[in-house]
């Protein structure tokens, strides 16, 4: 009786064919020559680490163990032992000098292979905490160094790397990636991504939407005379709130667009958003200089005002708190002096964030025993609240090419980007990364970007092969119709198995729900074929 192996098949077959049509192998034994050897190239073994973050994201460590459990030899004609960690290492060596080359050239290989639009594009940085010592001096200043920044994470006592996308607003597809260093400031990286996409978009004009850290004078100045159009944030400090008081909302012209996260709920509940315009200058650092003058788009949202009202809120809650105890213990052991209670009251308003709102006065009576009253002044609590809401964008295109509502629109894309991140760190696992060397650190998040690439590229084909509806049943247990995401996708490949028999029992996919047979038909996945070789 001859024994049946079965193997874990999983999403194998839908990120070997769209590794195919990306043409990853080719392009990286392309631009790095030199790995190839009777049993394995570098580009070969980029894809299986690719294929690996798409199933079964975990540190890069037994990668070999996986291969074997998993259908690796069976789509990708590797062998599992192959996949040892001197293999990996020796590709991510390979990749690292080069990594600017791969991920453009793949990016337009996507762009022109999946037809995708890249009018407008979405740039945004985020970083990755990394554990380790990694001295300084021990690290190849040729690549991103990993040293200590601005994390997100808010970690500060951790080094870090930092990865910048950019992301269409066609299907969310981050066309192109990049590592940085961990100490790059975010506001200087504006004007090489811009140059990136002009060389991906060719002669196809594009839109950049970024973050507020786009708006610096020589990054405005470069996108101006570079004729690359812009919308971006103004930050807060360059706006002052006598500005946004002095606006009327009733002369705010209404925009007719309705979040997605409020398309289900009553009209009356929805966040609404309106729209003024006027001028927004940039002085250059020296005197000579020009100025520069671009639209400002100023907006309310009703989404944003409730939310600031309620932190205010909860800002004078605490303090008040606070306060009505420092009151009641005045005099007291602890405090015992006029001196004492003052300090403890400016501890208590920058803690709280109250010192602009806050009054307040300490008494002694003749026997030294301090008294604290106290109040908010309501005068610049209402100035505060006439600005709730209101926040500013910037753009160089002309009311011909984009109404003040339009501009709004365009940027609220943004999220798209901040969602392919949440993607990166999430079902990817871009953490936590076990790698020695900092060129290696970055080879294997340019990996983990080429992975991201694929996810995304298989989401779009599923919401596109769906139509414009873009919804399907059989994701969720209730049944309920949801756009299908990249995550609830790998999920229910991920139950794919495949039988080995004998060589006059050829191998079968194992379905156990109509919903892979149905995933696997949009994507156009023949699933009778249990071999897909890259030629």
């Amino acid at each position: 009786m001859t024994a049946v192996v079965e193997k874990r098949l999983g999403a194998l077959p839908v990120a070997a064919e769209f590794l195919r049509r990306l043409d990853v192998a080719g392009i990286v034994d392309e631009l790095c020559p030199g790995g190839a050897s009777a049993h394995l190239s570098h580009g070969q073994v980029i894809e299986a680490l690719v294929a690996n973050r798409l199933t079964s994201p975990a540190p890069l460590v037994r990668v070999g163990d996986w291969a074997r459990s998993w259908a690796v030899e069976e789509v990708f004609g590797i062998e599992p032992g192959l996949l040892n960690d001197d293999r990996l290492a020796r590709a991510l060596d390979a990749i690292a000098p080069r990594l600017e080359q791969v991920a453009g050239t793949i990016g337009a290989r996507a762009i022109a292979e999946f037809g995708i639009d890249v009018s407008r594009c979405h740039w945004d940085m985020t970083s990755m905490s990394v554990y380790g010592a990694y001295p300084e001096e021990d690290q190849d200043d040729a690549f991103p160094v990993i040293g200590y920044g601005h994390p997100k994470d808010r970690r500060v006592d951790l080094k870090q790397v930092q990865a910048g996308l950019a992301v269409s607003a066609d299907g969310g597809i981050p066309v192109h990636a990049r590592v940085f260093g961990g100490g790059a400031a975010e506001v200087s990286q504006v004007v090489g991504a811009m140059k990136d996409l002009r060389k991906l978009a060719g002669e196809q004009e594009f839109l950049l939407v970024a973050d507020s850290k786009l708006v610096s004078y020589p990054n405005v100045a470069a996108l101006l005379s570079a004729g690359v159009p812009f919308i971006a944030p103004v930050p807060a400090a360059q706006v002052k709130d006598e500005v946004y008081a002095a606006l009327d909302l009733e002369q705010a012209a209404f925009v007719d667009w309705v979040p997605e996260r409020d398309a289900r709920k009553d009209p009356a509940d929805r966040e609404v958003y309106r729209v003024l315009e006027d001028v927004h200058t940039l002085a250059g650092p020296r005197r000579r200089d020009p100025v520069l003058t671009v639209r400002r788009i100023l907006v309310h949202s009703t989404g944003n005002a409730a939310g600031q009202r309620a932190a205010r809120g909860k800002r004078l809650t605490k303090a008040a708190e606070d306060l009505g105890t420092l009151a009641r213990a005045a005099g007291g052991r602890h405090y015992k002096t006029a001196e004492k209670v003052a300090a403890r009251v400016g501890v208590i308003a920058a803690k709280r964030r109250v010192v602009s709102c806050l009054r307040w006065h300490v008494e002694q009576d003749e026997d030294g025993v301090p008294t604290l009253t106290w109040c908010f002044d309501q005068e610049v609590l209402d100035a505060e609240a006439a600005v709730d809401g209101w926040y500013a964008l910037i753009t160089p295109l002309t009311t011909e090419q984009a109404t003040p509502a339009e501009v709004l629109i365009q940027y609220k894309g943004q999220g798209t980007v901040e969602r392919r991140y949440a993607d990166f760190k999430g079902p990817l696992a871009v953490t936590p990364v076990f790698v020695q060397h900092n060129h290696r650190v970055a080879a294997l998040i340019q990996v983990i970007c080429l992975a991201l690439l694929v996810f995304c590229l298989i989401e779009r084909q599923v919401r596109q092969a769906l139509g414009p509806e873009q919804t399907m049943a059989g994701l969720y247990p209730d049944n309920r119709r949801v756009r299908p995401t990249g995550r609830m996708i790998l999920y229910h490949l991920g139950e794919l198995t495949l039988r080995i028999g004998n060589v006059t029992d050829p191998p079968t996919v194992q379905i156990t729900r109509g919903v892979q047979l149905h995933l696997l038909e949009l994507l156009g996945i023949e699933v009778t074929r249990t071999r897909w070789p890259q030629t």
